[in-house]
């Protein structure tokens, strides 16, 4: 982390941030990136608390931050800024109160701006089953593509994590591949019946064709004999969706809301789809409720007598 940035901050209020930044750094092994990001945010508040004459921490409680907040929303910062920003002080006051700096919370009262959050894309069962089946079996390309979809599917990858599998990451006789995500954090993803059979058929019938002199341990192969794109992955989903007639916005990351929203609405636990997903945060799961509760309420209001009693006259 640059120096400068410690330096930008007001004396007074620097050496708590000097600690958070190195226990952030240290401690929860967050990026250099990252942390100059929360140095940039605890910066700008530091000198906003000065001007209005506070003079350290000590001082500051939540009526001063307010006003803070405030002063962000007048000089026209998104609301995922001021969002952002406010989670940095939240970071921070916690350190503070376990660091002995301080004996309370100064963000504790604090309510940060409401961010309406657009609900993912989804393809229905019937969509999926659709997509699932549209590669041609006829070709090495299509039974690689095919095995592609369903993995994609049954364990809700990223297309990133899906490009970077290795054959030794997989397990198909216990059901389920080891896969580095966000981070470098590794988990355990299950793999359906299904897709074990279409990866099986695509490692005896469909990989050799694509084995190259330089191909190294990649699952899913390009036509060069190298580990398949993103790029080839994408273009792929779209060229299958079009041919089923999809009118979606096209990317494989639908196939991963498909599969959170599908498992959701079979009655699997919210926290068991966060650890399936890799998702460091719950909050990042729970939107797929609202997912499900928007499906609910366009079923009510097609199906049940009273449900469209508002465009009946």
């Amino acid at each position: 982390m640059s120096p400068n940035l410690i330096n930008k901050i007001p004396k007074a209020f620097s050496p708590p941030v000097e600690s958070f930044l190195t226990w952030l750094q240290l401690e929860r092994g967050l990026s250099s990136n990252t942390v100059e990001s929360y140095a940039r945010d605890l910066s700008h508040c530091a000198y906003f608390l000065k001007h209005l004459g506070i003079m350290d921490w000590s001082c500051v409680d939540d009526s001063v931050l307010l006003k803070w907040v405030e002063n962000l929303a007048s000089n026209g910062y998104a609301r995922s800024s001021q969002t952002r920003k406010l989670s940095t002080l939240r970071v921070f006051a916690k350190f503070l109160v376990r660091e002995n700096i301080r004996t309370s919370n100064f963000t504790e009262l604090l309510s940060g701006p409401r961010l309406s959050r657009k609900l993912p894309d989804t393809l229905s069962r019937q969509e999926v089953d659709l997509l699932l089946q549209s590669p041609s079996m006829s070709t090495p390309r299509g039974v690689r593509d095919r095995a592609i979809l369903e993995l994609f599917y049954s364990s809700g990858l990223r297309v990133s994590e899906l490009c970077a599998i290795e054959l030794q990451s997989l397990n198909l006789e216990e059901g389920y591949v080891r896969i580095f995500g966000k981070g470098s954090k590794e988990r355990i993803a299950p793999v359906g019946s299904t897709a074990i059979d279409a990866i099986q058929n695509y490692l005896v019938s469909a990989r050799p064709s694509f084995v190259k002199a330089h191909t190294g341990s990649a699952l899913f192969l390009s036509q060069r004999g190298r580990a398949i794109s993103r790029k080839t992955v994408w273009l792929m989903f779209k060229q299958q969706a079009a041919k089923i007639g999809i009118n979606k916005p096209i990317k494989p990351h639908l196939l991963r809301h498909s599969f959170a929203t599908h498992l959701l609405e079979g009655g699997a636990d919210l926290r068991v789809i966060q650890e399936m997903l890799g998702h460091a945060d719950i909050s990042t799961t729970q939107i797929y409720t609202a997912v499900q509760a928007n499906r609910l309420a366009d079923e009510h209001a097609l199906y049940h007598p009273r449900g469209n009693i508002k465009n009946k006259s």
